[in-house]
């Protein structure tokens, strides 16, 4: 990291910016395009879980390779200068890797929408069978983190 000075050491801290946000990047290679898309998530500490169709663009590329990154961002304020140079932002953000599978048995993918659920609420969840058979649940096994942050000075 070039400013290391900004980089977040303390894996709590990277954990608090993952459940403090509201929206993972989810980073594919379609071939040789990239391809990022927003999503809702859950994190249970080691893992990420997502949840779409069971068909569709993301999938496809999933099944032909499950590398992924992803990236969470907090944005804490604006930075106001009279110069455009000296504009800036304060914020918190995590970058990863890791290997996407796609949950098949029905009690582990009901775990997964729990962990997701529990990302934006508290409480007990009931999905139905026939949601859930309708449901994909996309597990990340987190290889590797790292965070960084600009404060407020």
């Amino acid at each position: 990291m070039r400013k290391s000075q900004r980089e977040i050491t303390d894996r709590a801290e990277i954990d608090t910016v993952i459940r403090q946000s509201q929206v993972c990047r989810l980073g594919l290679t379609d071939g040789n395009e990239p391809y990022v898309v927003p999503l809702c998530f859950g994190y249970d500490g080691e893992t990420l879980y997502f949840h779409c169709a069971r068909e569709g663009r993301k999938l496809d590329i999933l099944r032909r390779n499950n590398r992924v990154s992803f990236e969470f961002d907090i944005v804490e304020g604006i930075i106001k200068n009279t110069q455009a140079c000296g504009w800036g932002v304060c914020y918190r953000s995590v970058i990863g890797v890791g290997t996407a599978h796609l949950v098949e048995k029905n009690d582990e993918k009901m775990k997964g929408l729990a962990v997701i659920m529990n990302q934006y609420a508290d409480g007990q969840f009931i999905f139905p069978d026939d949601i859930v058979a309708r449901t994909a649940v996309i597990k990340v096994i987190i290889e590797s983190v790292s965070g960084k942050q600009r404060k407020q000075t």
